[in-house]
């Protein structure tokens, strides 16, 4: 099942190419609900201590019978993660996050890294905003002896079109053994060090990327026809 999570950044962009169909969900966290309503999505859940959604929006909901989870205002998680473990306890096995990449720093800095939780190692896990859709690519599965032979790499392969850009960024520590194909720029098990901005601004020069990973976590940043 995939499901679309909309939070509540004051800039939001739908995602270019993307919207939920018949079989799909969607989430909307606190002030996600002015978005999705706003890009013509129906909301299935809206979630959140809804210190952030204008009260017109919060009637209009309420008046069609929207199902509501309202959260205490003072508590551990935002209200994205909240709508992150209700669409994890649906079995989602996909999971779109929209209206996540505007707004504060320290805001954006925390959408961006919950694609890093645990919970979604096996999910296919995305923040969608405009052209941009981010990933994170993990190589924590291995084979071999320990030595780094027969070593199982981690793979992503994107679709996008010639001109497109595609930026690497490591998270957590240094990624090693970084493969790219489809793309301007050539990395051939090549080390991306964590703070250095090598990854960055590569340029598809195919209608498919591959990128491989034999170590750490790639922040994958897909700029569709070279921006937002």
């Amino acid at each position: 099942m995939r499901t679309f999570v909309v939070a509540g950044s004051p800039v939001g962009d739908p995602p270019a190419g993307l919207e939920p169909g018949p079989a799909d969900r969607v989430i909307a966290a606190d002030g996600g609900a002015a978005h999705a309503r706003a890009w013509g999505w129906p909301i299935h859940l809206l979630i959140g201590d809804l210190d952030s959604l204008p009260p017109d929006e919060a009637r209009f909901l309420a008046a069609a019978g929207t199902p509501v989870i309202t959260a205490p205002s003072v508590k551990d998680e935002t209200d994205l993660e909240l709508a992150l473990a209700r669409a994890l306890a649906w079995g989602s096995s996909e999971i779109v996050i929209c209206a996540a990449l505007g707004g504060r720093a320290d805001h954006m800095l925390g959408n961006v890294l919950q694609l890093a939780r645990h919970e979604l190692a096996n999910v296919d896990a995305c923040l969608a905003g405009g052209g941009q859709v981010l990933r994170l690519l993990r190589a924590e599965r291995h084979v071999g002896d320990g030595s780094g032979v027969g070593q199982e790499r981690a793979h992503l392969l994107l679709c996008g079109a010639p001109g497109d850009l595609l930026s690497l960024l490591p998270i957590g520590g240094d990624a090693t053994g970084v493969w790219t194909e489809g793309l301007a720029y050539a990395l051939r098990g090549e080390t991306l060090y964590l703070g250095q901005a090598r990854g960055i601004s590569n340029v598809f020069v195919e209608p498919r990327a591959r990128i491989q990973l034999e170590t750490g976590m790639l922040l994958v940043i897909h700029a569709k026809n070279g921006g937002g």
